[in-house]
């Protein structure tokens, strides 16, 4: 079972929106999510954010809103008995070694926890997060959710192996279950 597993944030832990969370009133938690987090917390399982949020470095989303709806996010995890341990996000617009698909957040999160690739799982629903962790040498899963269904109909070899679930809860119960791959 793996100490740490980073999670996307759209897509994964909430509904994906085609024009993006902009207002904490347009976040929502996927069903099943918060549980799923608390499971991996109750297992001793180290849970962090990666995210990419370039509608901050856009200038669609201003930095203390993006705040507001982590706020809520938190309070949605939290009234499931689940928290996240950290929360890594790039609000870079453009390519940086931070941003999805580079491996930058995900090796912070691994040097933060002291986590080795092979103990740490990334879950998300975009190609880019597949490439990130397989930049950075870890396990990979991804869900159906989000853009999910869309990137497991042509999934490239440069990120393969990938273990393909229905969503986070899913996910979570593979892994809890020592049914990662």
């Amino acid at each position: 079972m793996p100490r740490l597993v980073l999670l996307d944030r759209d897509g994964v832990l909430n509904v994906d929106r085609p024009d993006s969370v902009r207002h904490p009133d347009a976040l929502e938690l996927i069903p099943g999510a918060a549980a799923a987090v608390a499971r991996l917390n109750k297992a001793g399982v180290i849970a962090a954010l990666v995210s990419n949020q370039a509608v901050v470095g856009r200038g669609e989303v201003a930095p203390s809103m993006l705040d507001h709806i982590h706020a809520k996010m938190r309070t949605l995890l939290q009234q499931a008995g689940a928290h996240l341990d950290a929360e890594f996000v790039c609000t870079d617009a453009h390519d940086s070694p931070r941003r999805k698909p580079a491996p930058g957040m995900l090796l912070e999160a691994m040097a933060r926890f002291g986590a080795a690739p092979a103990e740490t799982m990334m879950i998300g629903d975009a190609l880019r997060d597949l490439e990130a962790a397989a930049a950075a040498g870890c396990p990979r899963v991804l869900v159906l959710t989000g853009k999910g269904a869309e990137t497991a109909s042509d999934l490239p070899d440069r990120v393969r192996p990938v273990a393909i679930r229905a969503d986070l809860a899913a996910a979570v119960d593979a892994l809890l279950a020592g049914d990662a791959a």
